[in-house]
């Protein structure tokens, strides 16, 4: 069984080495549809995967830092990271390229690391993410597993401790501390 929940936001990148020559050159955005999809071993206590009530904190803040921000790739130009940096207070800062499937394989990554810090409380047996959709328009997605997460082709392992959030982004959180407690081991 699969349970989904959808998020949204909007966001700003380029996509450089893309074939789109307005990708490539030009800060553009979209709004994003996020799908969420989770499986697990059990129903709860009340038979449920996982209560969608759950993910309305951490999961849901997480996504939304990507909301109304600049979303760059650490492997740009000096020049344009820190004109970004400079001219917007909302910004993510990836190892990976900012495109509709590294996206879907970043927020993977961030739901997987929020599902292992979360105390279950219900009866919860072997939550997992099944896979993570990122709509970046509306006839066009990229869809993630956890194979894809794993796999180097994909662009390069994710590594937490290269995705950086503004201080504005960290300050909007319930609490600023969410993404360094959850890359503790």
């Amino acid at each position: 069984m699969i349970i989904r929940k959808l998020f949204k936001f909007e966001n700003a990148h380029i996509v450089r080495n893309c074939s789109s020559e307005r990708c490539k050159f030009s800060l553009h955005g979209h709004s994003y549809k996020i799908e969420v999809c989770f499986t697990a071993d059990a129903l709860d206590n009340g038979q449920m995967i996982l209560d969608f009530g759950l993910m309305k904190t951490n999961i849901k803040e997480i996504i939304d830092s990507f909301d109304h921000a600049t979303t760059i790739w650490d492997q740009d130009s000096g020049e344009y990271i820190d004109d970004m940096k400079k001219h917007s207070l909302r910004w993510v800062q990836l190892p990976v390229s900012p495109s509709a499937e590294q996206f879907s394989r970043v927020i993977f990554k961030m739901v997987e690391m929020v599902l292992e810090k979360t105390k279950m409380l219900n009866g919860e047996v072997g939550v997992k993410v099944d896979s993570v959709i990122v709509h970046e328009t509306d006839t066009g997605y990229a869809q993630c597993f956890k194979e894809d997460v794993e796999n180097p082709r994909m662009g390069g392992l994710i590594d937490p401790e290269a995705i950086i959030f503004s201080d504005q982004v960290r300050a909007e959180w319930s609490d600023p501390q969410m993404w360094d407690n959850l890359k503790k081991i």
